[in-house]
């Protein structure tokens, strides 16, 4: 006997499991039913593709059992599928299998060695760590024709919000697939509360409660906002691509060509051990800068220098400057008043010793609080949605990545943690105390522009024609 079951979707929903990209990312607000539809897609997958293989994931095992083992079990019909406890899969009839898991460790990544899925889905993806998702990623393989994907669901927060942000969203316009360095396809697909009707009609003050939340969190689970995590200190910090040509509640915009009366710096942070930092910023006649250019000198890994020279770092300057020089730029330079310090070599200082290479800079100001305050005041949108500081999108891309992570030193809470990189911020703070600025014209309050949820619609879902056990 034949039987079909029919479920009820929202858009976003349908968008998610009709997503052909290479890696898909459904969430932002909570509440917006993202696990029920990986759940639901991976019921089609597993219905249309015969003896095809899924992994369905999430951090640790109570919340897999108590999440999407338990929703599974009631949306799943027994009449295609049966579900063994000891091994966590469902077993379909056409030979298909959805496994569950997880990955509580690192190392637990390494279970799963050997394996061959056509789909690997996490659930939350920001609880996991971006080495997990990668090797999982590997694990993503196989001869038989079907779909190879990696596709997730997530709220903003945890432990990997910041590398989930590049990857899908920093930049990128949510909806629209974009093509990777490597030539696949990423998607990021935003959901809100307000799609989900079911949720709305059984828990009615849902929302209420979202809406007392402190501030950050708030933005984050009700609006499903990226820049804001807990713990930040540049809650200001706004990278939306809707604001790259408008400038306009963004503070990353489109590159342009900067007019040679503009005055122009150039602020520098050593290190050897430790990555240096050099950042270019031009002042309008307003006042207003912008971040044009970077040099950075990491290794690829966090905190880690590539043990350049101060020659060598001043001979990479001037070859950088070198058009500006010959258009007749001038570019001062601000650096961190350590490099006049003694080092006990026979050629000088850091600064003498660049200075001997013809790269000048003037002594900047350490005050670390009132660098701080300048960042803010800088960060802060006017009435119309303008700041004070921008960042050129492309060229500045290690500024852009770290400056919204900073967090807040858990031992003096009103300073930047200095174990995080910091080194590009550092050369800011020198740049910006020497043009400093008062908050008296500016409005520091939250001014940001929140996502406007999308309007609700529903579907119904007819599953395929499927046998009585």
């Amino acid at each position: 006997m034949d039987s079909k079951l029919k479920l009820e979707i929202t858009k976003t929903q349908l968008k998610f499991i009709e997503s052909k990209a290479d890696e898909v990312l459904f969430g932002g607000a909570a509440g917006g039913g993202k696990s029920y539809g990986q759940l639901v897609d991976a019921l089609l997958f597993a219905l249309k593709y015969p003896r095809s293989i899924q992994l369905v994931l999430r951090r640790t095992f109570p919340e897999l059992e108590h999440s999407l083992i338990m929703n599974s079990l009631l949306i799943y019909p027994t009449s295609v599928a049966s579900y063994k406890v000891s091994s966590r899969k469902w077993i379909f009839k056409n030979g298909s299998v959805i496994e569950f898991g997880f990955c509580q460790s690192e190392t637990d990544v390494l279970r799963y060695q050997g394996a061959e899925y056509d789909i690997v889905r996490f659930d939350e993806l920001t609880h996991f760590t971006e080495n997990q998702y990668t090797y999982l990623l590997s694990r993503v393989r196989g001869t038989n024709g079907y779909p190879k994907q990696i596709k997730s669901s997530t709220n903003p927060g945890g432990i990997g919000h910041n590398w989930v942000k590049r990857r899908f969203i920093d930049g990128y316009e949510p909806g629209v697939e974009h093509k990777t360095e490597f030539d696949t396809k990423r998607l990021f697909i935003p959901s809100f509360v307000q799609d989900n009707k079911f949720l709305m009609n059984l828990d009615k003050d849902y929302i209420k409660r979202l809406e007392q939340l402190p501030e950050n969190e708030r933005r984050a689970l009700l609006f499903g906002e990226w820049d804001i995590f807990d713990g930040q200190v540049f809650t200001e910090w706004k990278n939306d691509i809707r604001g790259y040509k408008s400038r306009k509640f963004s503070h990353v915009i489109k590159p342009f060509e900067i007019p040679k009366e503009w005055r122009r710096f150039r602020a520098f942070d050593f290190g050897y051990s430790k990555p240096f930092a050099v950042s270019w910023y031009a002042v309008d006649y307003d006042g207003r800068a912008y971040n044009y250019r970077e040099l950075y000198g990491c290794a690829g890994k966090p905190d880690v220098g590539i043990r350049w020279t101060a020659q060598k770092i001043a001979d990479k300057i001037l070859e950088l400057e070198e058009d500006e020089t010959k258009a007749g730029c001038k570019i001062t330079g601000i650096a961190d008043p350590a490099i006049w310090n003694a080092t006990g070599s026979a050629e000088g200082s850091i600064a003498e010793m660049m200075e001997k290479r013809g790269v000048y800079f003037e002594k900047g100001k350490n005050d670390r609080l009132a660098g701080k305050m300048q960042v803010h005041y800088r960060l802060a949108f006017d009435a119309e949605g303008f700041p004070m500081l921008y960042f050129f999108e492309g060229k500045c891309s290690n500024m852009i990545r770290t400056l919204p992570e900073l967090k807040y030193d858990s031992i003096n809470p009103e300073d930047v943690d200095t174990k995080q990189e910091d080194h590009l911020y550092d050369a800011l703070k020198y740049f910006l105390m020497s043009n400093p600025i008062t908050p008296n014209n500016f409005d520091t309050s939250d001014n940001i522009e929140e996502y406007s949820p999308i309007s609700v619609s529903y579907t119904h879902l007819t599953l395929p024609t499927i046998c009585s056990v």
